[in-house]
């Protein structure tokens, strides 16, 4: 056991030190970690109080100022306050759909790359359907279709998204499957589940880490989208939620550019953090990908 954590601290340690040859990634990373930060003090920082309507401290889209430095909304609400808390939600939903969708599509392309024959092609057969279809427009429908809810958009992001997933895990594994030691390991008994277990998911692991880190600029893009649509759960605030209430302002055609840009800018540069750290991811674990630094 102490063998195989001293083998896991080095190998963590090599990633790490050809991870922060990356400048992008670092910037990203930091980027990342400092949002992570804030979101997590959201409570002590600004306080559940800023998402009250009947206690906004000031006048309906006030202009920044000095007592609000990004501006007030439709309510009176200080948008920073909004922003800040809203970052919860966002980062959430983000990271819980992209780990759903990849967790789906994991096993999706584990499973067909194992065992092929006529179950993969029927399996495929239906990630092809996913994939050709729109993903938003199925992740609108199960978002009318069911309670609006946190959860039911997660589910809506996770169940629509896997595919590609899917088809990108199978094809490592078909490449894993052919080595050497595979056989071995059947030759001695190892049945399916130990195959696929010990042996394969190890090896997409990589690709499996990467694809997440990718999914959530994905994620935290379509929740924004479904709650700009009003599909989002109108009880918390996040940044969609936000972009759509600015809407429903007149904030457009009335020239409140305030309260459009915090939000919208928010989720833009957290869109391009995850995905700068994801083509680090990339680069460091297959070097011939040739990914910029």
């Amino acid at each position: 056991m102490t063998l195989t954590w001293t083998r896991r601290r080095a190998s963590v340690a090599r990633f790490w030190r050809a991870y922060r040859t990356h400048r992008a990634g670092v910037a990203g990373l930091g980027g990342l970690a400092l949002l992570a930060l804030v979101a997590f003090a959201a409570p002590l920082l600004v306080g559940s109080e800023v998402q009250s309507v009947t206690h906004a401290p000031g006048e309906a889209l006030e202009s920044p100022s000095g007592a609000f430095p990004l501006g007030t909304d439709q309510f009176g609400r200080s948008l920073l306050g909004l922003l800040v808390w809203g970052a919860r939600i966002s980062l959430t939903v983000g990271l819980l759909a992209a780990v759903l969708s990849v967790a789906i599509g994991t096993l999706v392309g584990i499973v067909a790359g194992h065992y092929g024959g006529w179950f993969a092609t029927v399996v495929m057969r239906i990630t092809d359907w996913f994939l050709v279809m729109p993903t938003l427009v199925l992740a609108i429908v199960l978002a009318t279709v069911l309670s609006r809810s946190v959860w039911t958009v997660i589910l809506a992001i996770g169940v629509t998204t896997w595919p590609t997933t899917a088809r990108l895990v199978r094809a490592q594994t078909i490449a894993v499957e052919s080595r050497p030691y595979i056989e071995r390991a059947k030759a001695l008994g190892g049945g399916h589940r130990h195959v696929m277990a010990r042996h394969v998911l190890p090896n997409v692991m990589p690709l499996v880490l990467a694809q997440t880190t990718l999914g959530i600029s994905t994620a935290i893009l379509t929740e924004a989208t479904l709650a700009f649509l009003g599909l989002g759960d109108p009880s918390v605030v996040s940044w969609g939620g936000m972009l759509q209430d600015a809407r429903e302002a007149g904030a457009v055609s009335s020239g409140h550019w305030w309260y459009l840009a915090p939000p919208g800018i928010a989720v833009a540069l957290v869109a391009l953090a995850f995905t700068l750290c994801g083509r680090a991811i990339e680069s460091v674990l297959n070097p011939k990908l040739g990914v910029g630094r």
